[in-house]
């Protein structure tokens, strides 16, 4: 079976961010036969600019579009800002959703989840990407939700996921999303991929 290809986005630009430390327990986590990819050109792509937005967009653009079209299913890791989702992230799916020739996200498997040392997490951040991916099209997986409160009390001095629990939803949230993409995994195999160092 074709290994199937998660692009990971982070919306946190900041050094040490609990989001993007979620995407890389995301990598440890991942079920067998998907791999997740990083992709950390989001502080490269300006701000969306309808005039820009040509046959030939600016470099960041066209690399992230490309990024996107060749991913099987998308993995986005929001922190919550202002009660809703940073512009760095909003931005790339402005982007993304509006190229001349097609959409890159229109029937995109997504999953979404996100990190805050608030004690709500991301809810409202979340709710916010919800509503914009479905106005784009895209298919997002609706549970199990990841939504880490507290977050620098869920890792260790290494910046490792170590709360069990979020582990667990993790693993679970990641096994949704392959399922979108190919075969359906068993419970059996969520929880031994939780269990994975």
């Amino acid at each position: 079976m074709r290994e199937r290809r998660v692009l990971a986005l982070s919306g946190s630009l900041r050094e040490g961010s609990h989001n993007t430390a979620l995407l890389r327990a995301a990598g440890k986590l991942a079920p067998s036969g998907v791999s997740i990819t990083p992709w950390d050109g989001l502080a490269d792509v300006p701000m969306y600019h309808a005039d820009l937005d040509t046959a030939a967009p600016p470099e960041p653009v066209r690399a992230l579009r490309h990024e996107i079209a060749n991913a099987d299913a998308l993995l986005l890791a929001t922190p919550e800002y202002n009660a809703s989702v940073p512009a760095v992230l909003k931005n790339a799916i402005d982007w993304a959703s509006t190229a001349a020739d097609a959409s890159r996200l229109a029937g995109k498997p997504i999953a979404i989840l996100g990190a805050s040392p608030g004690a709500l997490g991301t809810a409202r951040a979340q709710l916010a990407l919800r509503q914009i991916l479905a106005a784009v099209g895209a298919e997002v997986v609706a549970k199990p939700e990841v939504i880490v409160f507290h977050a620098h009390e869920r890792f260790d001095e290494r910046g490792e996921l170590a709360d069990g629990l979020t582990r667990t939803l993790l693993a679970g949230l990641l096994a949704a999303l392959a399922d979108r993409v190919g075969p359906k995994l068993s419970e059996h195999d969520v929880l031994q991929t939780a269990d994975r160092e």
